[in-house]
């Protein structure tokens, strides 16, 4: 054992991914994650996500062009010129820098550099945030030695490539990790509701438009007790708060908020989106939700990654066309009827959260570039998992059954 653990020691690997947060949260916590264990870690990704607040220092990023394919076919060529022109530059930079293994986080911007490592015949990892398949990790899926999941049911993967399937989680800040083993805070009968709303990192209109009067909406004895905090559009801010001090509603407004593992973490109820990152720290914390899945998500995936914490009881899910005040009044009241319902909802979700998803994910990332006899080891060890597509209970890594909360 010692032998191979000095074997991994000081290894080199290269990670790629989209420019938005959703892509590259993940890439940060795996990053963090493999530099702690002695190993040096570069990227590969857009102009964005070289220059996306909470890129670790040392994590060096190397922007490659990778162009885009629309639905118009007259632009995939200069789309093609730009990945071509990426891999071949993704491959002097392995040259250089003699990567064990390649972990792409989807995104078109990972396209180049994928495509690099599997014909330079080196280990190739594809993460997938999502409950559905990627379209850069679908063309991919075929090549690359490992496929690790976010959810134990992952749509659009082959039946042929489940075999290359392990179940690690989604990695999360270090910052919101940090909270999984805080109590759920205090909620009575007349004590604060504290309600957080975020639509991604660029706000979402529709949450402007029927959050605050759905909490209007809410009986006296519950909307008495509101306490607000949202993300807006700039463009919508004026026009939210208005809507708040008109139902005399205490609400904080703001276009961004620094401290968001800190409202999360004194938040008893979340209304927002269904994003990965966003379910993943979610269920990291344990926070009850309402969720409501962008309508023009590719493959509909938002809706896909809320199924196992609805169907634990963690969370709701509201279609965006059946989002009105009306409805969401209707479903708060039901969550937050009585204090042990959010707390019962709080713990179905902190049971779907899987807290060591950095961790797996490394220890995944680690198996490739060994030993040949160490590769043969990992991939029996990955088999077994991927047809498993689960965890043990009791390690707090994945949905247990609770009781739904009554309508």
């Amino acid at each position: 054992m010692s032998g191979d653990v000095q074997s991994r020691a000081g290894r080199h690997y290269v990670l790629a991914a989209g420019g938005t947060g959703g892509h590259l949260i993940p890439a940060f916590a795996l990053a963090t994650e493999l530099e702690r264990r002695g190993h040096h870690v570069a990227l590969i990704t857009d102009e964005r996500g070289a220059n996306i607040p909470g890129k670790p220092d040392f994590l060096p990023a190397h922007v490659l062009p990778a162009g885009r394919f629309g639905k118009n076919p007259l632009h995939w060529i200069g789309g093609i010129r730009a990945v071509l022109e990426g891999r071949s530059m993704a491959l002097r930079l392995f040259e250089t820098f003699q990567p064990s293994a390649v972990v792409g986080f989807g995104g078109y911007p990972a396209l180049p550099a994928m495509l690099a490592s599997t014909s330079a015949e080196i280990p190739t990892v594809v993460h997938e945030q999502n409950a559905v398949l990627g379209r850069v990790n679908r063309l991919m899926a075929g090549k690359v030695q490992a496929i690790a999941t976010s959810y134990p049911d992952v749509a659009r993967l082959k039946e042929k490539q489940r075999i290359k399937v392990d179940l690690v989680g989604n990695p999360v800040r270090a910052e919101v990790l940090t909270l999984r083993d805080e109590d759920f805070p205090p909620f009575t009968e007349d004590g604060i509701l504290r309600v957080l709303v975020t639509g991604g990192s660029q706000g979402a209109s529709v949450l402007s438009e029927v959050v605050p009067d759905g909490l209007a909406m809410l009986q006296p004895a519950l909307r008495q007790r509101l306490q607000v905090t949202q993300q807006c559009r700039p463009e919508d801010l004026d026009r939210v708060r208005e809507r708040y001090r008109n139902h005399d509603i205490p609400a904080e407004l703001g276009t961004y908020f620094e401290d968001m593992e800190t409202r999360l973490a004194d938040a008893h109820l979340f209304i927002g989106r269904a994003g990965a990152s966003t379910i993943a720290e979610l269920t990291a914390v344990g926070r009850p939700a309402i969720l409501v899945p962008l309508p023009i998500a590719t493959d509909d995936h938002q809706a896909a990654n809320t199924r196992e914490v609805v169907k634990a009881g963690g969370a709701r899910m509201i279609r965006q066309d059946r989002f009105t005040p009306k409805e969401l009044a209707k479903q708060i009241q039901a969550m937050a009827q009585n204090p042990g319902s959010l707390s019962n909802a709080a713990h179905a979700a902190w049971n779907c959260g899987r807290p060591d998803a950095a961790k797996k994910l490394a220890e995944l990332v680690e198996s490739f570039g060994g030993a040949e006899m160490m590769d043969v080891i990992r991939i029996g060890a990955n088999n077994a998992r991927g047809a498993s597509q689960g965890v043990p209970a009791g390690q707090g890594a994945g949905c247990e059954s609770h009781t739904e909360i009554s309508e």
